[in-house]
């Protein structure tokens, strides 16, 4: 019982903090606190999921396997990971975040240990696919944690910078990664992200807690004075059932409905980017694997300032039209994807540019997606909401995963680009249908 306890979601404290100074103090000191612990987490399970992308090139010639073989393996890891997300996010609503992202964390480093020891393509398969379960635990609790301890006026930059933990891991590790299968062999980028992994476990188990009523704060909004909600985001109470949190919060929310299928086009064109970047640098410009994987790292660096930039831009300049910031940044995505497509060889620095504007551009969209959805949800469905649009993320993924493997074997590269660029568009006009979706809301409202 003591166990299953600490598990789940840690009741308000009977004590309370009394006094406006203590409570203003106590609430940036655990602000701070979860947010650099939420980001280096989220970073570290990076570490244990996108090292394949960096190993894939020295995997394919070792080991013989084709691109569509390959993008089997993505695609396990897509599909469980997008069921991962929407099933821990009900779980991970009513779980304590503190032990549920270390959890996850230290069961995917676990799995990275299996993966780098094996060599039949089923028990990789079978491995990546476990991964994927197990790193769907670490969406959840940052999405609970985010809206908790972040009121809605101050949640785009907020969200946007955790959601570079996302660029920062993705980054780091193509570049460790990198060098590690070019100077040690691929095998080495699995069992050295584990080790990382394991250690960074033990630091989130140590440094997060729950809400900030577990501490004895009040709820964020009344302490900003922030206790306004917006038109159409529903509110659940925090005391609803499993049932009532994904029907009437989540599946009956047509705007949560829209920003799934948009995502499925933006993490089609995200995964196509960064899983398959090394390899086309490698085989169509001539790059080496370690250069190859350092221009990629450009693609998650660059998308860092993307979706910061989303994030401020909705919180100062399109706080009622967040829809319109994806359209703009989808349509130029569009023109990115086909740019960095169209570059002739020989032109290494133009190849670094195009990729990080693909990085820049494909990012904003994916943290607003999640951050709409959860504002959507309300703040006790957060987490069920993103991790519904999340699922149609790594559908999406998916897609990209065997779909890009089968294009590029089939036609070539250019069959691989031409996918991702009508995803893009595509993805253009499904936020427009957000857009316009939103507008007829704010019109029964007024």
């Amino acid at each position: 019982m003591g166990i299953w306890s600490s598990l789940k979601a840690q009741p308000a404290s009977p004590e309370l903090i009394q006094g406006k100074e203590a409570i203003d103090q106590s609430y940036k000191h655990w602000r701070v606190r979860t947010m650099y612990a939420m980001f280096i987490g989220y970073a570290i399970y990076y570490f244990c999921r996108k090292n394949l992308s960096a190993a894939q090139p020295a995997l394919i010639q070792e080991l013989g396997y084709s691109k569509t073989q390959m993008g089997m393996i993505w695609s396990a890891l897509y599909l469980t990971y997008g069921l991962s997300k929407m099933v821990n996010g009900l779980i991970g609503d009513r779980a304590n975040p503190r032990y549920f992202m270390a959890i996850g964390l230290l069961l995917s480093a676990v799995v990275n240990v299996f993966f780098g020891l094996s060599s039949s393509l089923v028990m990789l398969g079978v491995l990546w696919g476990v991964n994927g379960w197990v790193q769907g635990m670490g969406w959840p609790p940052c999405a609970r944690l985010l809206t908790q301890w972040y009121s809605p006026s101050e949640r785009g930059t907020s969200w946007a910078i955790w959601n570079t933990a996302h660029q920062v891991g993705g980054g780091l590790i193509l570049v460790l990664a990198g060098y590690l299968t070019e100077h040690y062999g691929w095998r080495t980028s699995f069992y050295v992200p584990a080790v990382i992994a394991v250690l960074v476990a033990f630091f989130l188990a140590e440094r997060l807690r729950d809400t900030p009523e577990s501490l004895g704060l009040p709820p964020v909004e009344v302490w900003r004075g922030d206790t306004k909600t917006s038109a159409g985001v529903s509110v659940a109470t925090g005391s609803e059932s499993f049932r009532s949190i994904l029907f009437d919060h989540v599946l009956k929310n047509p705007e949560i409905w829209l920003l799934a299928i948009a995502n499925f086009f933006v993490y089609l064109v995200r995964y196509g980017a960064m899983d398959w970047a090394p390899t086309f640098l490698v085989e169509v410009k001539h790059s080496t694997v370690a250069n190859a994987s350092y221009k990629t790292a450009l693609f998650e660096i660059a998308g860092i300032a993307g979706s910061v930039l989303a994030g401020r831009l909705i919180d100062t300049h399109f706080r009622n039209h967040r829809a319109l910031v994806n359209v703009i940044y989808m349509v130029l995505l569009v023109f990115a994807v086909w740019g960095f497509w169209m570059i002739p060889t020989g032109h290494p620095w133009l190849e670094c540019f195009s990729l990080a504007a693909v990085g820049f551009l494909v990012y904003g969209p994916q943290m607003l997606v999640g951050l709409c959805a959860a504002d959507a949800g309300g703040k006790y469905a957060a987490a069920t909401a993103s991790g519904f649009t999340g699922l149609f993320g790594y559908i999406g993924s998916i897609a990209s995963g065997v779909g890009t493997g089968l294009l590029v074997d089939r036609f070539g590269w250019v069959g691989g680009f031409a996918f991702f660029t009508v995803s893009a568009l595509i993805g253009v006009f499904c936020f427009v249908g957000v857009m316009i979706l939103n507008k007829k809301r704010d019109m029964r409202s007024s």
